[in-house]
């Protein structure tokens, strides 16, 4: 069979650009494609930050995207760390702006997101109809409502030979607006329908993905289920179910050479699942850069996540002072809502020696959070995958998670069975209240006592293989499938 050539369509990637575990996601697993001799190649927004990253050329100029934009063009560079190609669509009136990549510096979404991530999907359907002599992929991989409208654009327009796969990360995020922007992105009005783009009175990005794409896929089993359900389906189960025989659901893997205690540049003392000592190094060295006390007995637990009503932070912030009183320190890093991050912010001010909250993303400390950690609170209402749960684990930092999604998929819980069976890697909840995941804290808490079954535990964790070779491997069974 001739090389696959596959265009994956992304809005962030690491380490270029990133809000979440769709950029780790967009790098690792073009990555672990390139085992399996995938012609791959990325193609993102030119953000401000990639042009102090990237050696980038011009590869074509003056793309004709909408009537408005006559500014685009398409540059390459090479992905950091990597020998995977990366096209950029630079236009400056979309992209070289104050803010993040979607909302600005207040937190509110871009106004023009449409006309944006519109752009995004445009030059990637034009890489399929092979209107672009740079690339001709076989294979176009969308990822969520940013690159949704790619599989629209080809339904109405010169097809070419490229299909698509479209991965949804989080169904929530839907990429909503006015259904004026149908004709001003360039789509004929037959589009805007139930059966299409319509989305009760709103044009939906991500509606056209599920609807369009040749394959759909999501980043767990469990979630592939659960959006076929009202309660996780965000208005869209009905479809999904309808379109069930082409849905597969895949778990993410994550960069096992990036994410390793043995390795890892930032956190203080490397250590492995043969030698666990520089664990205890590495948790002495955040409580001191954080102000916490040095309790030896005392477990950590950490935190690395959105503020959000999604990720149960509200669950977690009336129970703090619980916690506290069974004998644990908490570690936060995050941002979101901001009446939660007040209340953080208070409890914080309260015990400045056994709570550390930190607004924001940083990296470093997000690492040295997993490493430092003894235990990592995941109490999602969903999930649809989930890497934290992951990176703790290859840590030997012992996961709590509820029972949804990805989390589902990737924590076993510790019970009697399966510790005697040594599959025990976590703890988890069922139901999305505050005294349940108290409990499970409190059931964490108790076997962090025993010392042997908690190593046992740390252990069983690190020595999960989560590496992206094996899902990688079904992309390109699925790749295969659609080309043949």
């Amino acid at each position: 069979m001739p090389q696959l050539r596959v265009l994956f369509a992304t809005s962030e990637v690491y380490p270029l650009v990133k809000t979440g575990g769709l950029a780790d996601i967009s790098y690792a697993l073009p990555n672990a494609l390139r085992e399996f001799d995938i012609d791959v190649r990325l193609l993102l927004p030119g953000y401000r930050p990639l042009f102090a990253q990237l050696a980038l050329t011009s590869v074509h100029e003056n793309l004709p995207l909408f009537p408005t934009l006559q500014c685009a063009r398409l540059l390459q560079g090479t992905l950091p760390d990597s020998d995977i190609p990366v096209y950029v669509l630079e236009c400056p009136e979309l992209y070289s702006r104050e803010g993040g990549l979607y909302q600005d510096s207040a937190g509110n979404d871009f106004a023009d997101n449409a006309l944006r991530f519109g752009a995004l999907s445009k030059v990637a359907a034009m890489f399929g109809r092979q209107s672009l002599s740079t690339f001709h992929p076989d294979i176009i991989h969308c990822n969520d409502w940013q690159t949704g409208l790619v599989p629209a654009f080809l339904a109405y327009g010169p097809n070419g030979q490229a299909r698509t796969v479209m991965s949804v990360h989080n169904l929530a995020y839907q990429g909503l607006f006015g259904k004026e922007m149908v004709g001003l992105l360039g789509l004929p009005p037959e589009s805007y329908n139930m059966y299409g783009l319509e989305y009760y009175g709103f044009m939906s990005f991500l509606k056209a993905g599920l609807f369009y794409a040749d394959w759909l896929t999501t980043v767990s089993p469990t979630y592939a289920q659960e959006i076929q359900t009202p309660e996780f389906g965000y208005g869209f189960y009905e479809m999904i179910k309808y379109r069930q025989h082409k849905l597969t659901g895949i778990l993410n893997g994550i960069d096992v050479d990036n994410w390793n205690p043995a390795t890892d540049p930032h956190i203080s003392t490397h250590y492995s699942v043969d030698n666990l000592t520089g664990k205890a190094h590495n948790t002495r060295a955040l409580r001191n850069k954080l102000g916490l006390a040095q309790a030896k007995q005392t477990p950590l637990i950490g935190m690395v996540s959105r503020i959000t009503h999604q990720k149960g932070l509200d669950l977690v912030v009336p129970i703090i002072p619980d916690i506290l009183n069974e004998g644990a320190h908490i570690v936060l890093l995050g941002s979101g809502d901001k009446d939660l991050e007040n209340r953080l912010r208070e409890i914080a001010k309260q015990f400045p020696e056994q709570v550390s909250v930190n607004f924001g993303y940083d990296e470093s400390l997000a690492r040295q959070i997993e490493a430092g950690a003894d235990i990592f609170l995941m109490p999602s209402r969903f999930e649809p995958c989930g890497l934290n749960q992951m990176y703790s684990m290859r840590y030997g930092t012992v996961p709590i998670v509820r029972n949804t999604g990805g989390l589902a998929d990737t924590v076993v819980d510790t019970t009697p069975s399966t510790l005697d069976k040594g599959t025990a890697t976590g703890f988890v909840f069922e139901r999305e209240n505050s005294s349940d995941l108290l409990h499970c804290v409190q059931r964490a808490l108790l076997t962090y006592r025993d010392k042997n079954t908690w190593r046992q535990l740390r252990i069983n964790g690190m020595k999960c293989d989560f590496s992206w070779h094996t899902s990688a491997q079904q992309y390109v069974s699925l790749y295969q499938h659609l080309v043949s």
